[in-house]
């Protein structure tokens, strides 16, 4: 995957290393932190979508919240 353009969040702060970023390979997307690009999860379109359709939802809010 490092061929590939990485493609940042638009809420990447300052461009430094705790950024997440995504690849598309085909029907494959590549998961990886910018602080850890060596470290990638690969999933498929489809998800990738649940999950993100998740996260607006607020499905994974009580998991931000443990402590």
């Amino acid at each position: 995957m490092d061929q590939h353009t990485w493609q940042r969040s638009s809420f990447c702060s300052g461009g430094g290393n705790n950024c997440i970023e995504l690849a598309a390979d085909g029907s494959t997307i590549a998961i990886r932190e910018s602080s850890e690009p060596n470290a990638i999860l690969a999933t498929d379109r489809t998800a990738l979508r649940a999950f993100v359709l998740g996260v607006k939802d607020g499905r994974f809010d009580p998991l931000l919240d443990r402590r």
